[in-house]
């Protein structure tokens, strides 16, 4: 087996509109309108101050990558990160168009859509020096 298989993601009612964007090709995140603080994962109360108030906004799929694992003894091997977004949050996540070997702490990261089996778009990063990188609305129909 040389492809990873990505599962399908499971909507639930806090995340329904995260994953009908990420299917649009749009990347979404939550921010809290009482404090104004942004937050990962998709929920309905603010983890910060509690408040319900709580919005999606339209993030910019920027980020830089805070810690990294390599996965060598999956079959492929693949890139397990955390990645802080330019809005604030830090998102687990993978790094896909990369060589594991060549990443750094800090180095810039932009959105991919990665498709699923089943047709999902699933949210990963790849390095903004990685050739071939381009914006995410433009690589789905």
């Amino acid at each position: 087996m040389n492809e990873r298989v990505f599962i399908e993601p499971q909507p639930s009612a806090e995340t329904e509109a995260f994953w009908h964007a990420a299917g649009e090709g749009r990347f979404l995140v939550k921010r809290c309108t009482a404090c104004g603080k942004a937050h990962w994962y998709p929920r309905s109360h603010c983890p910060f101050c509690a408040s319900a108030d709580t919005v999606w906004e339209e993030a910019s799929g920027e980020g830089v990558i805070y810690s990294y694992s390599v996965m060598r003894r999956a079959k492929p091997p693949y890139v397990m990160a955390y990645v802080t977004l330019a809005e604030g949050p830090t998102m687990m996540t993978n790094i896909v168009d990369c060589d594991p070997d060549g990443l750094s702490i800090g180095d810039a990261v932009t959105l991919r859509f990665v498709t699923t089996a089943e047709g999902a778009a699933l949210p990963m990063f790849a390095p903004k020096a990685a050739a071939g990188v381009v914006d995410p609305a433009e690589e789905r129909p």
